[in-house]
């Protein structure tokens, strides 16, 4: 189990008045100013009250979509600070930049416990290049550290890394430790049956997390976008649906492997299928043998469905990243909502990651009833790939 820097590390007696930079994840989704889902500002809490309850002056910094460098107020963190402000009851600062002397000013007039969300950090190129000098120039007003950002962990950026030589007082925040040791579980010895579902458009940009899994699994499920690959590596015609045809070989030997080590691979025997995505005028349920012609395969059938909630009860340990269908068009998210509600149900300990999953786990009005729900979609499959992410391995004790 990875051991992290914590809160405790940091000595929180000791930082009454003391400016601390916290790297949060306020990448959230907005509309005309306002905050869609404050999920990620609502997990970042427990570690800013006790930051707060300390007595640190708090500046917190993010990235927020992609400006590529440039500032552009569409992408600002003015409404994330507005809505931090809500959450926690008291007034947050904002400062118009993440560097110089708004952060300056915001410093000096924060009392011991007052936050300030900083502007946008991807407003600087600087920050993705993990350039040294913008390193240097956000870490100068504070004087220790904090990483809450789990979602941004797996990349080496100024914000998540580079400013750690200028501030050795640094730990994990509560969020980052939760997700690691959540993840860190299932790559140890999880309870057995150990159950993955895998969903999604496409298997790239799965496989190393698949690779990895692989032979820790009991049951393995694959629906999505990508179990079309699986079953016409099986012999299927899918017709009009999305099949990665140069990934065949990968998913036969994957089938193959599976079958080696006696994991129950599960794979959808009955799909929805329609003639359009954008303007459907033929839905129907077929087995996954006799999808018709010009037809496509958009989410899994009622079979389906009860099969995999039926492995699901099964299992002790379980994960679950990416959709069973094209999740964000109803009705062909009923496959996906399905799964959701059956791992409400599951005795044992359910992991979930990746934004449609969790937006699923939250329609299904199931999030609060799972083990843990990821905050970092790429971060958790490049952990589960066994893969060392920046952003923790800064903060790894010894």
């Amino acid at each position: 189990m990875t051991r992290m820097l914590t809160l405790e590390d940091l000595d929180l007696g000791s930082l009454d008045g003391v400016p601390v930079l916290v790297r949060v994840d306020f990448n959230v989704p907005m509309k005309e100013g306002r905050v869609l889902d404050d999920t990620r500002l609502v997990e970042a809490l427990p570690t800013l009250r006790e930051l707060v309850a300390a007595g640190a002056k708090l500046l917190l910094c993010s990235h927020c979509g992609r400006p590529k460098g440039e500032r552009n107020l569409k992408y600002s963190l003015r409404p994330a600070a507005e809505r931090l402000g809500e959450l926690l009851g008291k007034p947050v600062a904002f400062a118009e930049d993440c560097l110089g002397e708004p952060v300056a000013r915001v410093v000096a007039e924060l009392p011991a416990g007052g936050v300030a969300v900083l502007e946008n950090l991807r407003f600087y190129p600087g920050e993705e290049k993990n350039d040294p000098e913008f390193a240097r120039a956000l870490a100068a007003p504070a004087r220790a550290y904090v990483d809450d950002a789990f979602g941004s962990a797996h990349r080496a950026h100024a914000s998540v890394t580079g400013v750690l030589p200028h501030l050795p007082r640094k730990a994990a925040g509560r969020l980052m430790v939760r997700e690691v040791e959540a993840l860190g579980r299932l790559l140890g010895e999880p309870d057995r049956p150990f159950a993955a579902i895998l969903g999604g458009a496409k298997i790239e940009g799965k496989i190393d997390t698949l690779e990895n899994l692989l032979p820790r699994l009991d049951i393995l499920m694959v629906g999505g976008g990508m179990a079309n690959t699986f079953l016409a590596a099986q012999g299927h015609d899918l017709k009009a649906s999305l099949v990665e045809r140069e990934r065949l070989d990968l998913a036969r030997q994957i089938l193959a492997r599976a079958t080696e080590r006696g994991i129950e691979m599960l794979l959808p025997v009955d799909l929805v299928v329609t003639d359009s995505f954008d303007n459907p005028q033929r839905i129907e349920t077929v087995t996954a043998s006799a999808v018709p012609d010009g037809m496509l395969a958009v989410d899994v059938g009622p079979e389906t469905r009860r099969r995999f909630a039926a492995a699901v009860g099964q299992a002790r340990t379980l994960f679950w990243n990416g959709p069973l269908g094209v999740f964000e068009k109803p009705p062909f998210d009923a496959g996906t909502r399905a799964v959701a509600e059956a791992l409400a149900s599951c005795p044992g300990f359910t992991v979930i990651g990746g934004g449609e999953t969790v937006a699923a786990a939250h329609q299904a009005g199931v999030a609060g009833r799972l083990g843990h729900v990821s905050t970092g979609g790429g971060a958790s499959l490049e952990f589960l790939a066994g893969r060392e992410l920046p952003g923790v391995a800064a903060l790894v004790k010894g």
